[in-house]
């Protein structure tokens, strides 16, 4: 008999919530399910990525999956059904997170651009940590149920009919040691804190893309390195990665700069690499994030004007950022501020204000109003910036996840190279792989989502098996 029904691998929102519907269906089936939660960081640190995040919601107030205005994704490069089956279980996953204590504030944006149907997104009260907190209170509750700390897995084992069967661990004194399972769930992230498989993935500069939060080291790879050493196939975009444009003069982590439409973005030369209006708010920050670690030295500057943080004041937008601004009443005086050549970044938003044509700005949608005669030209939101105070913000990118992972179907059993289950082995989560245009805000609904089914399904095999 194995030492536990399922054992699951990573403590963050797929997992957890995986570890709890298994639970808590198998109770409501009149059954002992015995589960084990194994986690590579240590108890107390906020391991992986879940309980750092401050998540944006793409939900309608009536808890359904808000739409894209437009097309924004190459459908080759997308499993639908998978996004499908994610799309019909979002209001259940909301059920389950709130009948589980998470309380959602809605929110509808009267400024910022989003690519959703809606001006609207939804947020967690308490952020990511308040939802694992709870997650982690309701399982401890069950005697059936242990959660390892500084436990990393580090193979998986195979019955002699090829069956998931267990996984091997290391102890937090260095003993390895074979705990056995009827099934294993995958949800340890990506490859976020592993420098080898960032440079063997993203290639050069890897080592100068640091991590958004410092839970995150813990994403070492070792869940996709595992799968693949027994034939699961991958999906997602291995070479490229979300990143976030974050402020360096910032002590605490996380301290996000959205709202780069709405201005210019210069390098350290003060010269403009990226037309900052081609897309809506979520996936131009991703895009020059991008850009800044790939081509700019990790280093780019926001500027922008009065006009501009007087519309956004009070606004989720800027305020994400832990400091201010720097302001001066000269675009010279603002480069002094922020390390810049007082003349060439006076030079270069001449140009800009110069090549902007006519139209009314509308922040809150792709109102056209571009420039001509620059490169790069600015497709959207090229309103001049004139009006003083003048605001920057330095810039540099920090990596929240990667997009290469594992394979899966719609119900989270992992494939092999051929597309087909292997037996016994789950995943879900960021470990499972995605595409740089993949949906934006919906990060945090994909992993509750798929670890609410994966326990579910586990569950039921286990009832299923145990009255046949």
């Amino acid at each position: 008999m194995p030492d536990y029904d399922m054992v699951v691998i990573g403590s963050g929102f797929a997992g957890s919530t995986a570890t709890l519907s298994f639970l808590e269906t198998t109770e409501k089936a009149g059954q002992v399910g015995r589960v084990a939660l194994i986690e590579a960081g240590k108890k107390g640190t906020w391991p992986g990525g879940s309980r750092w995040t401050r998540p944006f919601l793409r939900l309608n107030r009536d808890t359904t999956l808000l739409g894209d205005r437009a097309e924004r994704v190459e459908q080759n490069l997308l499993d639908l059904d998978y996004w499908r089956k994610l799309e019909d279980e979002v209001p259940n996953t909301v059920k389950f997170m709130q009948d589980h204590g998470v309380k959602l504030i809605h929110h509808d944006e009267e400024n910022a651009a989003l690519d959703f149907e809606e001006q609207h997104f939804a947020y967690p009260v308490g952020g990511g940590k308040e939802i694992i907190d709870e997650y982690l209170i309701l399982i401890a509750k069950y005697e059936t149920a242990n959660v390892f700390y500084d436990h990393e897995a580090t193979e998986l084992t195979l019955d002699d009919e090829g069956r998931v069967n267990g996984v091997v661990v290391s102890e937090s004194d260095g003993q390895q040691r074979t705990v056995t399972a009827g099934t294993v769930v995958l949800a340890c992230g990506g490859f976020e804190g592993d420098p080898e498989m960032l440079k063997q993935y993203t290639g050069r500069d890897a080592d100068d893309l640091p991590i958004i939060v410092p839970g995150i080291k813990y994403n070492r790879g070792a869940g996709i390195r595992m799968a693949m050493d027994i034939g699961a196939g991958t999906a997602g975009q291995f070479d490229m990665v979300h990143a976030e444009l974050v402020d360096p003069r910032a002590k605490t982590p996380h301290s996000v700069i959205w709202g780069q439409n709405y201005g210019i973005v210069v390098n350290e030369n003060c010269e403009r690499f990226h037309d900052e209006g081609e897309d809506y708010l979520f996936a131009t920050t991703e895009l020059i994030a991008y850009d800044t670690w790939r081509h700019q030295n990790q280093k780019s500057y926001f500027i922008t004007d009065k006009t501009v943080m007087d519309r956004f004041e009070g606004s989720w937008v800027y305020e994400t950022a832990a400091l201010p601004p720097e302001q001066s009443d000269t675009i010279g005086g603002l480069a002094e501020k922020l390390g810049l050549d007082p003349t060439k970044l006076e030079e270069t938003v001449s140009e800009f204000n110069a090549a902007c044509g006519s139209g009314d700005w509308d922040p809150v949608e792709m109102d056209g109003k571009e420039t001509s005669g620059i490169t790069p030209p600015k497709s959207n939101w090229a309103n001049p910036i004139v009006e003083a105070p003048f605001s920057g913000f330095p810039m540099t990118a920090q990596l929240k996840f990667t997009f290469g992972g594992l394979k899966v179907d719609p119900d989270g059993r992992v494939l092999n190279t051929n597309e087909e289950p292997i037996p016994g082995l789950y995943a879900a989560g960021e470990i499972t792989g995605l595409y740089h245009k993949h949906p934006p805000a919906t990060s945090v609904l994909r992993a509750n989502t798929f670890g609410c089914i994966v326990g579910t399904n586990v569950a039921e095999s286990l009832s299923a098996a145990a009255t046949g």
